[in-house]
């Protein structure tokens, strides 16, 4: 029949027009903001600085390497590095942003900072509520404001921070052992060395 199609489409768009009202499954809005809809895991919004420990100072990932501020392509990223290590939440001396910010209102979520990060330091976020009177420093994150901790990372990533963790567990493991064996070897050859009798000196050529 003529139109056919037209009305099937009609009594489509009207069945999905009425259902939005009372059918659960076609709700898709709330009354934000005293609903909310829990952020998907794979959601991004800006970036954060992920930290180990209860220090944000001390268990700061970032060793301000200055990879993401090279590659972050509108240049919101901005880091000096300090001039001298310090110890992190494990004692290890590590180099560490003196400065890290990040202009929101410049970046664009790409997320290409957390894919070239070779210290998982860097992580998008999921808030998204950062309106400010302030258009210019108030959209300026600073370090302090970025850190977050490792459990915060969980609570927003789970999956993807459980295969961080394990990953650099494993990795930190593998060091481990490498520098025991390092050690052992050392030890072994410093042992053999001092227990080796020293050579027999050369005798003097004696006149005929």
């Amino acid at each position: 029949m003529l139109g056919e199609g037209i009305l099937k489409g009609m009594a489509e768009t009207a069945r999905n027009f009425i259902g939005s009202y009372h059918d659960p499954e076609r709700l898709t809005t709330v009354e934000f903001p005293e609903k909310r809809i829990p952020a998907k895991q794979n959601a991004r919004n800006f970036p954060f600085l992920v930290y180990d420990g209860v220090d944000p100072d001390m268990g700061l990932r970032c060793v301000a390497c200055q990879i993401c501020e090279k590659e972050c392509p509108p240049q919101c990223i901005y880091i000096v590095k300090d001039a001298a290590k310090k110890p992190d939440y494990l004692g290890k001396m590590q180099f560490q942003p003196k400065v890290f910010d990040i202009d929101v209102s410049v970046c664009m979520s790409c997320q290409i900072c957390v894919e070239v990060c070779p210290f998982e330091a860097i992580k998008m976020d999921t808030d998204f509520e950062l309106s400010n009177p302030d258009r210019f420093g108030g959209l300026l994150q600073d370090k302090h404001r970025l850190s977050r901790p490792n459990e915060y990372y969980h609570k927003i990533h789970p999956t993807e921070a459980s295969e961080v963790d394990a990953r650099l567990a494993a990795e930190k493991a593998k060091a481990e052992a490498k520098a025991r064996a390092d050690a052992e070897a050392k030890a072994k050859a410093a042992a053999a060395a001092s227990t080796a009798k020293p050579a027999n000196p050369p005798q003097p050529a004696t006149a005929k």
